[in-house]
């Protein structure tokens, strides 16, 4: 792997990040073949803009994200905060009380090549520091299933054709201990 360096977003990054964002959900929409979903696509990118938007307005409280660069461009992010409604809907209210890790990107450039796992380890590095314990984790994208599954085992929950016949949406609850 190059050498990256991890870090929190400045407002600088702001609009980089946006653009990040745009390039790597287009990306996963299309790898998996839901890419002509387009009010799907950009309800994605902005739900995105609006996490980054409170993690600057909180400085991290309310959201915290962080940053891959190489050289001077963003490669990947990753970020936490509370879990969403639907985490807390299909668990039941079970994981509500947890953080939620999401926005785990990598540019198509720079996928299979341990950046993942980089910023996994810094976020669990965070979670650390402030006492955090457990997360959870959810994914609707078939590609990154395969890779959460390989990582974290088989999903807590389990949504068979949650978003249509043969998507599935899985949500793991995860331990750092």
């Amino acid at each position: 792997m190059q050498r990256i360096e991890i870090r929190r977003p400045v407002e600088e990054d702001r609009s980089e990040l946006h653009h990040f964002f745009k390039t790597v959900i287009t990306d996963t929409f299309n790898k998996n073949g839901i890419g002509d979903k387009a009010e799907d696509l950009e309800n994605e990118i902005n739900e995105k803009k609006k996490y980054l938007e409170l993690d600057y307005k909180s400085d991290g409280r309310e959201r915290y994200f962080l940053i891959a660069l190489s050289g001077s461009k963003i490669v990947g992010s990753i970020e936490y905060g509370p879990a969403s409604e639907l985490i807390t809907d299909c668990s039941s209210g079970a994981l509500s009380d947890l953080v939620e890790v999401g926005t785990v990107f990598v540019h198509p450039e720079h996928q299979r090549n341990g950046l993942g796992r980089a910023l996994l380890e810094a976020i669990y590095d965070a979670l650390h520091k402030r006492g955090i314990h457990e997360f959870c984790l959810d994914s609707g994208y078939e590609s990154a299933q395969i890779i959460w599954r390989k990582k974290f085992g088989e999903p807590d929950y389990w949504m068979k054709d949650y978003w249509g016949e043969g998507m599935d949406h899985m949500i793991w609850k995860v331990s750092l201990q």
